[in-house]
């Protein structure tokens, strides 16, 4: 862990303020666009931009990178997501926050896919689990610190966005300053949607539904909050146990992952979520219920992520596991785009305590339909062995769940080497 860290402390430590800077503007959004009187429908179309620009990013960051560099793209786009920050209090009006968010998410995905590529050309392969795991680490600590910052300002005033701003342009300064010499960007051709689901259809549909549980999740969490009347220290709250319990609970469920078949294990994750999520809409106004809620939400829709990617994998060639990243953050990204729109007219026609009949309902579905696939496909005629589970966030970029999916073939392949040396 410690020569990881010796080896990459200052991308970790730019990531870690534009994570607090990430967060801050989702949560202070939701909470100052309440707060000026904008309709929840209104809020769910802001907080929707995000993932579109995410959604798009995606596609057209890599070709700038081999265009003009790393570095330059790295430069750019983080000027263009400080500007943007600041123009929030600015111009407040739904259809300019719209805007904003579409290039915010535009330029963090772009800003994550060239520092996750300097940090996978940084890590061995006998460091780059370490590497991906204290990077998660550090994406979930950032988010929920900057949850504690929300809950010190003035969602009225100027300061709370000013400080995202400043974090966001500090944030390179470590980069840029200590990179080693750029890397040669390969982003590895995408298998397409069609192969993706006729290889594994319960992780197709299991990713593009958490999507939606996502973008609930990080969107329209603070909207949700102001609604039912708590206040910006319990929002915070609310929002921090959402995290914490991703992160606290990703290892157990990676254990439980490599021993039992993972369409049980999909199966009941998705149920328990799903129950955590009703738990809150069925007793209303309770903040440590919904605190409960949360946490269980949470700790079963991250790892579930994670999981998902591994089952996939379960029914890939090996050549084929880097190349279905790109495709399953594509499927990931599109439930990302309709999930706050959708939820956003839930919450508006049936009041603000949708938002957990929606997450619910997204978690049940992705339950039954792992029940209904298990009488699709049996695994017991079919010969291979589980690849091995490797946390990873939904807050990343596919040159990350790449880097996972390569883990994954690197520890099979030690796996045999050993397996053959021992046997001769």
């Amino acid at each position: 862990m410690l020569p990881v860290l010796n080896r990459s402390w200052a991308l970790f430590l730019g990531m870690f303020m534009l994570m607090v800077g990430n967060g801050l503007q989702g949560t202070l959004l939701g909470l100052r666009g309440d707060q000026e009187g904008f309709s929840t429908f209104a809020l769910s179309i802001v907080m929707s931009g995000y993932f579109v620009g995410f959604l798009f990013s995606s596609k057209v960051t890599p070709e700038l990178i081999r265009r003009v560099g790393h570095v330059r793209v790295f430069a750019a786009l983080g000027s263009t997501i400080s500007a943007v920050l600041i123009m929030y209090p600015v111009l407040v009006e739904p259809w300019a926050w719209t805007v904003g968010r579409i290039i915010i998410g535009f330029c963090f995905c772009g800003v994550y896919i060239t520092a996750e590529s300097w940090l996978n050309d940084a890590s061995s392969n006998e460091t780059r689990g370490k590497a991906l795991s204290i990077y998660m680490m550090v994406q979930m600590v950032g988010i929920v610190f900057a949850q504690y910052i929300v809950s010190q300002g003035d969602v009225g005033g100027f300061t709370l966005f000013i400080i995202p701003s400043i974090l966001v342009s500090m944030a390179f300064a470590p980069i840029l300053l200590s990179i080693r010499p750029t890397p040669q960007f390969a982003q590895t051709k995408p298998l397409s949607i069609k192969r993706l689901i006729k290889a594994s259809p319960l992780g197709c549909m299991g990713m593009f539904l958490l999507g939606g549980v996502f973008a609930s999740q990080f969107g329209m969490s603070a909207v949700y909050g102001s609604q039912v009347g708590l206040t910006v220290g319990q929002i915070s709250l609310f929002v921090s146990a959402i995290y914490i319990a991703a992160l606290v609970a990703q290892y157990p469920i990676g254990w439980a992952s490599d021993k039992i078949d993972r369409r049980i294990l999909i199966l009941w994750i998705s149920m328990i979520g799903g129950a955590g999520s009703l738990i809150a809409f069925f007793i209303p106004g309770n903040f440590t219920i919904i605190l409960i809620s949360a946490a269980i939400l949470g700790g079963t829709s991250n790892p579930l992520y994670a999981l998902l990617i591994a089952y996939t994998n379960d029914y890939l060639e090996r050549e084929d596991m880097a190349a279905a990243s790109g495709g399953l953050l594509f499927i990931n990204g599109l439930g990302a785009i309709a999930g706050p729109l959708i939820v956003g007219t839930m919450m508006e026609k049936l009041g603000a305590n949708a938002f957990w009949l929606f997450t619910g309902a997204l978690m049940f579905l992705v339950g039954f339909y792992a029940m209904y696939r298990m009488t699709r496909r049996s695994r017991a005629d079919q010969e291979f062995e589980q690849t091995t589970y490797t946390a990873v966030s939904a807050a990343t970029s596919a040159v990350l769940v790449e880097v996972a999916q390569e883990i994954f073939v690197e520890e099979e392949i030690a796996e045999e080497k050993e397996a053959n040396d021992s046997a001769v």
